[in-house]
Protein backbone atom coordinates (compact mmCIF):
# COMPACT_ATOMS: atom_id res chain seq x y z
CA UNK A 1 0.00 0.00 0.00
CA UNK A 2 1.24 3.37 -1.13
CA UNK A 3 2.50 5.79 1.64
CA UNK A 4 -0.95 8.38 1.89
CA UNK A 5 -0.94 11.70 1.36
CA UNK A 6 -3.77 14.19 3.14
CA UNK A 7 -4.76 17.44 2.76
CA UNK A 8 -3.81 20.17 4.91
CA UNK A 9 -6.84 20.40 6.92
CA UNK A 10 -8.01 18.80 10.24
CA UNK A 11 -11.11 16.78 9.53
CA UNK A 12 -13.58 14.44 11.67
CA UNK A 13 -13.87 12.30 9.06
CA UNK A 14 -10.22 10.51 7.99
CA UNK A 15 -7.19 9.73 10.49
CA UNK A 16 -4.53 12.33 9.45
CA UNK A 17 -2.25 13.94 11.72
CA UNK A 18 -2.67 12.70 15.50
CA UNK A 19 -0.71 16.14 16.51
CA UNK A 20 -1.09 14.85 20.77
CA UNK A 21 0.08 11.34 19.58
CA UNK A 22 3.03 13.07 17.63
CA UNK A 23 3.92 15.11 20.84
CA UNK A 24 3.68 12.47 23.05
CA UNK A 25 5.37 9.57 21.02
CA UNK A 26 8.18 12.05 20.07
CA UNK A 27 8.82 13.04 23.78
CA UNK A 28 8.19 9.39 24.52
CA UNK A 29 11.23 7.97 22.47
CA UNK A 30 13.48 11.01 23.64
CA UNK A 31 13.12 9.72 27.04
CA UNK A 32 13.65 6.28 26.40
CA UNK A 33 16.87 6.90 24.65
CA UNK A 34 17.77 9.67 28.12
CA UNK A 35 16.68 6.72 30.14
CA UNK A 36 19.41 4.33 27.89
CA UNK A 37 22.22 6.51 28.52
CA UNK A 38 25.02 7.62 31.29
CA UNK A 39 22.89 10.92 31.04
CA UNK A 40 21.35 12.78 34.08
CA UNK A 41 19.33 15.23 31.92
CA UNK A 42 19.31 17.03 28.36
CA UNK A 43 19.56 20.55 27.88
CA UNK A 44 19.20 21.83 24.09
CA UNK A 45 19.47 25.21 22.60
CA UNK A 46 18.56 23.56 19.24
CA UNK A 47 15.11 25.01 17.70
CA UNK A 48 14.57 21.95 16.39
CA UNK A 49 15.54 19.63 19.35
CA UNK A 50 13.57 21.95 21.56
CA UNK A 51 10.54 21.16 18.94
CA UNK A 52 10.90 17.79 19.29
CA UNK A 53 11.17 17.56 23.11
CA UNK A 54 8.50 20.40 23.87
CA UNK A 55 6.52 20.65 20.54
CA UNK A 56 6.99 24.49 21.21
CA UNK A 57 7.67 27.04 17.97
CA UNK A 58 7.86 30.94 18.16
CA UNK A 59 8.57 31.16 14.10
CA UNK A 60 12.08 30.62 11.68
CA UNK A 61 12.81 34.45 12.70
CA UNK A 62 14.83 33.03 15.90
CA UNK A 63 16.12 29.63 14.61
CA UNK A 64 19.81 30.91 14.36
CA UNK A 65 19.77 33.15 17.76
CA UNK A 66 20.17 30.12 20.46
CA UNK A 67 17.80 32.25 22.65
CA UNK A 68 15.59 29.91 24.06
CA UNK A 69 16.22 26.48 26.05
CA UNK A 70 14.73 23.70 27.36
CA UNK A 71 15.94 20.40 29.38
CA UNK A 72 14.61 17.33 30.10
CA UNK A 73 15.79 15.67 33.53
CA UNK A 74 15.98 11.83 33.89
CA UNK A 75 12.34 11.13 35.26
CA UNK A 76 10.87 14.12 34.94
CA UNK A 77 8.95 16.20 32.33
CA UNK A 78 10.09 18.68 29.93
CA UNK A 79 11.21 22.54 31.16
CA UNK A 80 11.10 25.47 28.06
CA UNK A 81 11.95 28.91 28.86
CA UNK A 82 11.44 31.36 26.12
CA UNK A 83 11.46 34.42 24.63
CA UNK A 84 9.30 36.85 26.51
CA UNK A 85 5.78 36.92 26.01
CA UNK A 86 5.96 33.73 24.44
CA UNK A 87 6.20 31.99 27.76
CA UNK A 88 2.83 33.31 28.64
CA UNK A 89 2.04 32.13 25.09
CA UNK A 90 2.75 28.39 25.40
CA UNK A 91 0.55 28.53 28.91
CA UNK A 92 -2.49 29.48 27.15
CA UNK A 93 -2.08 27.58 23.94
CA UNK A 94 0.28 24.72 24.68
CA UNK A 95 -1.01 22.88 28.11
CA UNK A 96 0.81 19.81 27.90
CA UNK A 97 3.68 21.31 29.23
CA UNK A 98 2.23 22.56 32.87
CA UNK A 99 0.09 20.03 32.61
CA UNK A 100 2.93 17.16 32.30
CA UNK A 101 4.18 18.04 35.89
CA UNK A 102 1.09 18.49 37.66
CA UNK A 103 -0.16 15.04 36.41
CA UNK A 104 3.39 13.74 37.66
CA UNK A 105 3.24 15.40 40.95
CA UNK A 106 -0.37 13.91 41.21
CA UNK A 107 0.65 10.50 40.66
CA UNK A 108 3.19 10.31 43.22
CA UNK A 109 6.23 11.38 40.25
CA UNK A 110 7.06 14.78 41.34
CA UNK A 111 10.74 15.35 42.58
CA UNK A 112 11.86 13.83 46.12
CA UNK A 113 13.19 17.07 47.03
CA UNK A 114 10.07 19.38 47.83
CA UNK A 115 10.30 22.52 45.51
CA UNK A 116 6.62 23.47 45.13
CA UNK A 117 4.69 23.30 41.86
CA UNK A 118 7.05 22.69 38.83
CA UNK A 119 6.11 25.37 35.65
CA UNK A 120 6.61 24.00 32.45
CA UNK A 121 6.49 27.26 30.30
CA UNK A 122 9.00 29.96 31.47
CA UNK A 123 10.14 32.89 30.73
CA UNK A 124 13.84 33.46 30.12
CA UNK A 125 16.66 34.04 27.59
CA UNK A 126 20.51 33.30 27.19
CA UNK A 127 23.04 35.68 25.86
CA UNK A 128 21.35 36.87 22.50
CA UNK A 129 24.96 35.39 20.78
CA UNK A 130 26.82 37.49 23.06
CA UNK A 131 24.94 41.13 22.37
CA UNK A 132 23.87 41.49 25.65
CA UNK A 133 26.90 42.19 27.79
CA UNK A 134 29.06 40.12 29.76
CA UNK A 135 28.75 42.29 32.83
CA UNK A 136 25.62 41.52 32.85
CA UNK A 137 25.49 38.16 33.62
CA UNK A 138 23.14 36.72 31.47
CA UNK A 139 24.87 33.75 30.76
CA UNK A 140 25.35 33.09 34.52
CA UNK A 141 21.74 33.62 35.33
CA UNK A 142 21.15 30.67 32.25
CA UNK A 143 23.20 28.48 34.36
CA UNK A 144 21.10 29.46 37.59
CA UNK A 145 18.30 28.16 36.41
CA UNK A 146 19.98 24.56 34.44
CA UNK A 147 21.26 24.03 38.23
CA UNK A 148 18.12 25.21 40.38
CA UNK A 149 16.18 22.04 38.25
CA UNK A 150 19.19 19.61 38.24
CA UNK A 151 18.49 19.92 42.11
CA UNK A 152 15.28 19.58 41.99
CA UNK A 153 15.77 16.30 40.47
CA UNK A 154 19.00 15.15 42.34
CA UNK A 155 21.14 15.59 39.13
CA UNK A 156 23.02 18.26 39.61
CA UNK A 157 26.24 15.88 39.98
CA UNK A 158 25.33 14.06 37.02
CA UNK A 159 26.27 14.25 33.20
CA UNK A 160 24.29 17.08 31.52
CA UNK A 161 23.87 16.37 27.70
CA UNK A 162 23.95 19.50 25.59
CA UNK A 163 23.16 19.89 21.53
CA UNK A 164 24.91 23.44 20.89
CA UNK A 165 25.85 25.92 23.56
CA UNK A 166 27.28 29.64 23.85
CA UNK A 167 30.74 29.30 25.42
CA UNK A 168 30.12 31.76 27.84
CA UNK A 169 27.06 29.40 29.29
CA UNK A 170 29.31 26.68 28.73
CA UNK A 171 31.66 27.65 31.15
CA UNK A 172 29.25 29.37 33.32
CA UNK A 173 27.69 25.86 33.79
CA UNK A 174 30.88 24.29 34.15
CA UNK A 175 31.78 27.10 37.12
CA UNK A 176 28.47 25.52 38.92
CA UNK A 177 30.45 21.97 38.78
CA UNK A 178 27.96 20.88 36.40
CA UNK A 179 29.70 18.03 33.85
CA UNK A 180 28.98 18.99 30.37
CA UNK A 181 29.07 16.12 27.82
CA UNK A 182 27.77 15.68 24.25
CA UNK A 183 23.38 15.53 24.60
CA UNK A 184 23.08 15.70 20.69
CA UNK A 185 23.52 12.10 19.88
CA UNK A 186 21.11 11.52 22.22
CA UNK A 187 18.51 13.47 19.94
CA UNK A 188 19.74 12.32 16.74
CA UNK A 189 19.24 8.42 17.94
CA UNK A 190 15.86 9.55 19.24
CA UNK A 191 14.67 11.15 15.77
CA UNK A 192 16.01 8.20 13.39
CA UNK A 193 13.03 6.10 13.54
CA UNK A 194 10.01 8.29 12.50
CA UNK A 195 6.81 7.95 13.62
CA UNK A 196 3.49 7.94 11.61
CA UNK A 197 2.55 11.04 12.17
CA UNK A 198 6.37 12.45 11.25
CA UNK A 199 6.22 10.18 8.09
CA UNK A 200 2.56 11.78 6.81
CA UNK A 201 4.21 14.94 7.78
CA UNK A 202 6.95 14.29 5.62
CA UNK A 203 5.31 12.58 2.64
CA UNK A 204 2.95 16.30 2.72
CA UNK A 205 5.72 18.20 2.75
CA UNK A 206 7.16 16.44 -0.50
CA UNK A 207 3.61 16.38 -1.90
CA UNK A 208 3.96 20.38 -2.29
CA UNK A 209 7.67 20.46 -3.47
CA UNK A 210 6.24 18.32 -6.39
CA UNK A 211 3.38 21.53 -6.97
CA UNK A 212 6.48 23.97 -6.71
CA UNK A 213 8.23 21.85 -9.44
CA UNK A 214 4.80 21.88 -11.54
CA UNK A 215 5.50 25.20 -11.91
CA UNK A 216 8.52 25.58 -12.09
CA UNK A 217 8.60 23.19 -15.21
CA UNK A 218 6.52 25.37 -16.48
CA UNK A 219 7.68 28.71 -15.64
CA UNK A 220 11.82 28.02 -17.24
CA UNK A 221 12.77 29.23 -20.44
CA UNK A 222 15.60 31.36 -22.03
CA UNK A 223 15.43 34.70 -20.28
CA UNK A 224 14.71 34.11 -16.84
CA UNK A 225 16.98 34.72 -13.99
CA UNK A 226 18.18 32.11 -11.31
CA UNK A 227 16.55 34.31 -8.24
CA UNK A 228 13.07 34.27 -10.25
CA UNK A 229 12.93 30.54 -9.73
CA UNK A 230 13.85 30.69 -6.46
CA UNK A 231 11.03 33.52 -5.50
CA UNK A 232 8.44 31.66 -7.94
CA UNK A 233 9.00 28.40 -5.38
CA UNK A 234 9.26 30.49 -2.25
CA UNK A 235 5.55 31.84 -3.42
CA UNK A 236 4.33 28.38 -4.54
CA UNK A 237 5.34 27.01 -0.81
CA UNK A 238 3.98 29.95 1.22
CA UNK A 239 0.56 29.71 -0.65
CA UNK A 240 0.74 26.26 0.30
CA UNK A 241 0.99 27.00 3.69
CA UNK A 242 4.69 25.90 3.54
CA UNK A 243 6.31 27.50 7.57
CA UNK A 244 9.41 28.18 5.83
CA UNK A 245 11.34 28.06 2.69
CA UNK A 246 14.94 27.28 4.16
CA UNK A 247 16.52 27.36 0.33
CA UNK A 248 16.30 26.67 -3.08
CA UNK A 249 19.05 26.16 -4.86
CA UNK A 250 18.64 26.97 -8.69
CA UNK A 251 21.82 26.22 -10.89
CA UNK A 252 22.26 26.73 -14.38
CA UNK A 253 24.71 26.64 -17.15
CA UNK A 254 28.09 26.71 -16.67
CA UNK A 255 27.64 27.35 -12.78
CA UNK A 256 26.33 23.18 -12.40
CA UNK A 257 29.94 21.88 -12.48
CA UNK A 258 31.38 22.41 -9.60
CA UNK A 259 28.40 23.08 -7.90
CA UNK A 260 28.34 25.95 -5.94
CA UNK A 261 25.43 25.57 -3.42
CA UNK A 262 24.12 29.07 -4.13
CA UNK A 263 21.65 30.37 -6.38
CA UNK A 264 22.77 33.79 -7.91
CA UNK A 265 20.60 36.24 -10.65
CA UNK A 266 22.58 34.59 -14.00
CA UNK A 267 20.08 34.66 -16.77
CA UNK A 268 19.06 30.99 -18.16
CA UNK A 269 20.27 30.83 -21.99
CA UNK A 270 18.63 28.23 -24.13
CA UNK A 271 20.13 24.92 -24.11
CA UNK A 272 21.25 25.31 -20.38
CA UNK A 273 21.27 22.42 -18.01
CA UNK A 274 19.65 23.69 -14.89
CA UNK A 275 18.99 21.85 -11.09
CA UNK A 276 17.36 23.00 -8.16
CA UNK A 277 17.18 21.74 -4.54
CA UNK A 278 14.22 22.61 -2.34
CA UNK A 279 13.89 22.60 0.70
CA UNK A 280 11.42 23.39 2.78
CA UNK A 281 9.61 22.76 6.09
CA UNK A 282 5.53 22.03 6.54
CA UNK A 283 5.05 21.93 10.55
CA UNK A 284 8.41 21.90 10.87
CA UNK A 285 9.16 18.59 8.77
CA UNK A 286 11.81 18.86 5.72
CA UNK A 287 12.10 18.45 2.36
CA UNK A 288 15.59 17.92 0.32
CA UNK A 289 14.39 17.56 -3.12
CA UNK A 290 16.61 18.16 -5.94
CA UNK A 291 15.63 18.09 -10.04
CA UNK A 292 17.30 18.66 -13.30
CA UNK A 293 15.70 20.48 -16.53
CA UNK A 294 17.24 20.97 -19.59
CA UNK A 295 16.11 24.76 -20.95
CA UNK A 296 14.86 24.64 -24.57
CA UNK A 297 17.20 21.54 -25.28
CA UNK A 298 20.04 19.33 -23.80
CA UNK A 299 23.20 18.67 -25.42
CA UNK A 300 24.24 14.92 -26.07
CA UNK A 301 26.83 15.44 -23.11
CA UNK A 302 24.17 17.19 -20.92
CA UNK A 303 21.71 13.81 -21.93
CA UNK A 304 24.19 11.64 -21.04
CA UNK A 305 25.51 12.95 -17.74
CA UNK A 306 21.31 12.79 -16.58
CA UNK A 307 21.24 9.11 -17.78
CA UNK A 308 24.24 7.97 -15.81
CA UNK A 309 23.19 10.07 -12.28
CA UNK A 310 19.83 8.83 -12.91
CA UNK A 311 21.37 4.65 -13.27
CA UNK A 312 23.69 5.65 -10.05
CA UNK A 313 20.22 6.54 -7.94
CA UNK A 314 18.42 3.64 -9.39
CA UNK A 315 21.53 1.04 -8.24
CA UNK A 316 21.30 2.69 -4.89
CA UNK A 317 17.55 2.82 -4.10
CA UNK A 318 17.46 -0.93 -5.43
CA UNK A 319 19.42 -1.70 -2.47
CA UNK A 320 17.09 -0.31 0.34
CA UNK A 321 15.61 -2.41 2.64
CA UNK A 322 15.69 -3.13 6.34
CA UNK A 323 19.19 -4.81 7.60
CA UNK A 324 20.82 -3.28 4.63
CA UNK A 325 23.69 -0.87 5.53
CA UNK A 326 24.61 2.18 4.90
CA UNK A 327 28.31 1.07 3.12
CA UNK A 328 25.92 -1.35 0.55
CA UNK A 329 24.83 1.66 -0.73
CA UNK A 330 27.56 3.94 -0.99
CA UNK A 331 29.42 0.89 -2.54
CA UNK A 332 26.89 1.47 -5.91
CA UNK A 333 28.44 5.04 -6.28
CA UNK A 334 31.68 5.88 -8.02
CA UNK A 335 34.75 7.42 -6.06
CA UNK A 336 35.58 10.84 -6.14
CA UNK A 337 38.54 10.94 -8.57
CA UNK A 338 35.85 8.69 -11.19
CA UNK A 339 34.32 12.52 -11.77
CA UNK A 340 36.49 15.03 -11.11
CA UNK A 341 37.37 15.65 -7.22
CA UNK A 342 40.51 14.53 -5.70
CA UNK A 343 39.61 12.39 -2.30
CA UNK A 344 35.82 11.89 -0.54
CA UNK A 345 36.00 15.03 1.44
CA UNK A 346 36.55 17.08 -1.46
CA UNK A 347 33.72 15.67 -3.43
CA UNK A 348 31.56 15.56 0.15
CA UNK A 349 27.52 15.89 -0.46
CA UNK A 350 27.74 15.19 -4.00
CA UNK A 351 26.86 11.21 -3.74
CA UNK A 352 25.51 11.19 -0.43
CA UNK A 353 22.48 10.58 1.54
CA UNK A 354 21.15 11.83 4.68
CA UNK A 355 18.12 11.15 7.33
CA UNK A 356 14.89 14.19 7.09
CA UNK A 357 13.02 15.03 9.91
CA UNK A 358 13.31 18.30 11.72
CA UNK A 359 16.14 19.14 10.03
CA UNK A 360 17.31 18.37 6.52
CA UNK A 361 20.86 15.93 8.10
CA UNK A 362 19.46 13.63 10.46
CA UNK A 363 20.50 10.10 10.80
CA UNK A 364 21.37 7.61 8.59
CA UNK A 365 24.18 9.53 6.73
CA UNK A 366 25.14 8.32 3.69
CA UNK A 367 29.14 8.80 2.25
CA UNK A 368 31.84 7.29 0.51
CA UNK A 369 33.62 9.41 3.02
CA UNK A 370 32.39 7.50 6.27
CA UNK A 371 30.02 4.81 5.74
CA UNK A 372 32.43 2.16 4.55
CA UNK A 373 34.35 2.73 8.18
CA UNK A 374 31.06 3.13 10.17
CA UNK A 375 28.09 1.75 8.01
CA UNK A 376 24.15 2.43 9.59
CA UNK A 377 21.90 -0.29 9.59
CA UNK A 378 18.77 0.51 7.33
CA UNK A 379 15.54 0.00 10.11
CA UNK A 380 11.55 -0.24 8.63
CA UNK A 381 10.40 4.00 9.62
CA UNK A 382 13.53 5.66 8.61
CA UNK A 383 13.20 8.50 5.91
CA UNK A 384 16.14 10.04 4.35
CA UNK A 385 17.64 11.56 0.91
CA UNK A 386 19.56 10.26 -1.92
CA UNK A 387 21.31 12.24 -3.56
CA UNK A 388 23.30 12.15 -6.93
CA UNK A 389 25.55 14.22 -9.26
CA UNK A 390 27.19 13.75 -12.69
CA UNK A 391 29.19 16.28 -14.41
CA UNK A 392 28.72 16.15 -18.43
CA UNK A 393 31.63 15.59 -20.52
CA UNK A 394 31.51 19.14 -22.18
CA UNK A 395 33.15 20.65 -18.81
CA UNK A 396 30.68 22.87 -17.97
CA UNK A 397 27.25 21.23 -17.21
CA UNK A 398 26.00 18.49 -14.63
CA UNK A 399 22.98 16.41 -13.04
CA UNK A 400 21.89 16.57 -10.13
CA UNK A 401 18.58 14.37 -8.40
CA UNK A 402 17.03 13.73 -5.35
CA UNK A 403 14.86 10.70 -4.43
CA UNK A 404 13.02 10.92 -0.59
CA UNK A 405 12.64 7.37 0.65
CA UNK A 406 11.04 5.42 2.99
CA UNK A 407 12.22 2.18 4.41
CA UNK A 408 8.82 0.13 4.46
CA UNK A 409 8.71 -3.19 5.73
CA UNK A 410 9.34 -5.08 2.41
CA UNK A 411 12.23 -2.48 1.04
CA UNK A 412 11.34 1.14 0.41
CA UNK A 413 8.96 3.60 -1.16
CA UNK A 414 9.90 7.10 -2.48
CA UNK A 415 7.84 10.14 -1.91
CA UNK A 416 8.90 12.31 -4.32
CA UNK A 417 7.13 12.31 -7.12
CA UNK A 418 7.99 14.48 -9.64
CA UNK A 419 9.37 13.12 -12.92
CA UNK A 420 13.16 12.06 -13.12
CA UNK A 421 13.27 8.90 -14.53
CA UNK A 422 14.44 10.69 -17.86
CA UNK A 423 15.64 14.35 -17.96
CA UNK A 424 13.07 16.62 -18.93
CA UNK A 425 13.27 19.38 -21.21
CA UNK A 426 11.59 22.90 -20.27
CA UNK A 427 10.67 25.64 -22.36
CA UNK A 428 8.75 26.32 -25.49
CA UNK A 429 9.05 23.79 -28.47
CA UNK A 430 10.28 25.54 -31.44
CA UNK A 431 9.16 25.23 -35.03
CA UNK A 432 11.32 24.91 -38.06
CA UNK A 433 10.42 24.50 -41.79
CA UNK A 434 10.98 21.01 -41.33
CA UNK A 435 8.93 20.22 -38.18
CA UNK A 436 10.21 20.78 -34.75
CA UNK A 437 13.71 21.37 -33.41
CA UNK A 438 15.28 19.05 -32.19
CA UNK A 439 15.43 19.17 -28.13
CA UNK A 440 18.82 16.75 -28.29
CA UNK A 441 20.96 19.83 -29.70
CA UNK A 442 24.34 21.81 -28.73
CA UNK A 443 23.43 24.84 -27.74
CA UNK A 444 25.56 26.31 -30.58
CA UNK A 445 23.74 26.42 -33.70
CA UNK A 446 26.97 26.04 -36.21
CA UNK A 447 27.85 22.28 -34.12
CA UNK A 448 24.27 20.95 -35.44
CA UNK A 449 24.51 21.75 -38.91
CA UNK A 450 25.71 19.39 -41.95
CA UNK A 451 27.50 22.06 -43.75
CA UNK A 452 29.78 22.98 -40.47
CA UNK A 453 30.13 19.09 -40.33
CA UNK A 454 31.48 18.69 -43.42
CA UNK A 455 33.36 21.95 -43.47
CA UNK A 456 33.45 24.12 -40.72
CA UNK A 457 35.21 21.52 -38.56
CA UNK A 458 38.12 20.56 -40.92
CA UNK A 459 36.93 17.88 -41.93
Amino acid sequence: MAIATYGTNGVDWENRVDYERLRTQRLARLKAELDGSSLGALLTFDFNNIRYMTSTHIGTWGIDKMIRFSILPRGGEAILWDFGSAAKHHTLQAPWLDKAHADASANGHAPHHDAGPILGSRAGLSTLRGAISPSAGQAEKVADKIYEVLKIYGLEKEPLGVDIVEPPVLFALQAKGIQVVDGQQIFLAARRIKTVDEITLLTTAASMVDKAYEDLYSFLRPGVRENEAVGLVAKTLYDLGSELVEGVNAISGERCSPHPHVFSDRIIRPGDPAFFDILHSYNGYRTCYYRTFAVGSASPAQRDAYTICREYMDKAIALVKPGATTADIVAVWPKAEEFGFANEEAAFALQYGHGLGLSIWERPIFSRMISFEHPETLEEGMVFALETYWPAKDGWGAARIEEEIIVTATGCEVITKFPAEELLVAGQRYFTTGGYLNTTRDSQSHLNTSTFNHIGNGK
